[in-house]
């Protein structure tokens, strides 16, 4: 009997200890993990899971997207879809930068997960907007004159471009953590914002530039143009929706601590979902499709020039009539030929009559093999 109330005793105390620790353990998240990443199954804030599950979708689909590159790399022939190949790689690994980059603002902050948002934030966003703007000078070329940069261009562009927000986000660590010894953590939204001049810059000269990717004779390239200016408006919106946000909108609404991760967090996922829906998946589209042959001869284009009778004449049998009455109609033009021959008068010697005959003579056989149409 002894045994039996010491069993019931120790179930009673597990039981109780699990209701204790359930109650101090967020609902949908494991008793082992730890109070950091909290957000990433919390129940009670499920801004955390969505953008969680969001940026997942977001990572797999750009991972999809490379792979599709890698495998129909060998068979894409095309110099002007082959060339930038190498742009597309960065583009995607720079959206692929933005999704991963969304998981550090869910997980609530530290000193190192602050250092790591604060310089991988504006550098992903130069590399994307440094592909776009090498993109927009490739179709700019390829719309006026038919011809694309080379591959090392135009990656070359787009690193170059991004080495300078690189720095930019280094010498702000270094004045803010290493010489003023400040936290990472303990930042203003609006230095926050400043540090990201440099990519603002980028976005808005880009857009201004992708417009003349309209202007050009090369109208097959053109869709292309139009789906690069279509990615950076509503890069753009989204720009200036989450600055006004953070920068104002959170402290008028006195939710300036909870609000900013989350805006940010936000403002990562949507442009990574814009940079893939209106510009990498119809570029990866573009580039694996087939050519079009150029020598294929278009039978309904009037434009082009017709091709000679008298290539046809040696191997088709003609009917009867037709050979008939192109026999008679050649002897009229001798008849008349001779006639006119008759009629010049005094000619200077006899050497220049026989001289016209001759030529008189091997004339039609002369208007038959250069005829035109």
């Amino acid at each position: 009997m002894k045994t039996y109330r010491a069993i019931g005793f120790f179930l009673l105390f597990v039981i109780s200890y699990g209701s204790s620790e359930n109650s101090s353990t967020p609902r949908g998240c494991g008793l082992d993990l730890l109070p950091q990443y909290i957000y990433l199954c919390d129940l009670d804030a499920i801004w955390g899971i969505v953008l969680e599950a969001v940026a997942g979708a977001g990572v797999l689909t750009t991972l999809l997207l490379m792979l599709i590159l890698l495998v129909r790399l060998p068979f894409i022939k095309d110099k002007e879809k082959k060339s930038p190949l190498g742009m597309h790689f960065l583009f995607l690994f720079g959206t692929l930068g933005l999704f991963g980059l969304t998981f550090t603002f869910i997980i609530q902050e530290d000193e190192m997960v602050c250092s790591t948002r604060r310089f991988l934030w504006g550098v992903i966003f130069a590399l994307c907007f440094s592909c776009l703007l090498a993109q927009a000078w490739r179709l700019r070329r390829l719309v006026r004159h038919g011809k694309s940069p080379s591959g090392w261009h135009l990656a070359g562009v787009s690193i170059c471009l991004m080495l300078v927000q690189v720095i930019i986000a280094t010498e702000w660590l270094i004045l803010t953590v290493v010489r003023d010894n400040k936290l990472a953590c303990s930042y203003e939204p609006m230095d926050f914002a400043m540090a990201s001049i440099y990519v603002m810059f980028l976005m808005v000269f880009t857009m201004g530039f992708s417009f003349f990717t309209l202007c050009g004779k090369f109208k097959k390239w053109k869709k292309n143009g139009v789906c690069l200016i279509i990615t950076l408006f509503f890069s753009i919106l989204i720009w200036v929706a989450w600055m006004t946000m953070y920068l104002f909108g959170n402290a008028e609404l006195q939710r300036r601590d909870k609000w900013s991760d989350p805006t940010l967090a936000i403002a990562l996922v949507s442009s990574g979902w814009v940079f893939v829906i209106f510009h990498a998946i119809p570029e990866v589209h573009c580039t694996i499709l087939p050519s079009q042959q150029e020598n294929t001869p278009n039978y309904f284009d009037t434009s082009q020039p017709r091709m000679r009778e008298t290539a046809f004449e040696e191997d088709i049998q003609l009917p009867r009539s037709y050979m008939e009455n192109k026999a008679f109609s050649m002897d009229e033009h001798n008849a008349d030929v001779t006639e006119l021959i008759n009629r010049v008068p005094n000619p200077a010697s006899d050497e220049i009559v026989w001289n016209f005959r001759a030529y008189a003579k091997i004339w039609p056989d002369f208007t038959n093999c250069y005829s035109i149409d």
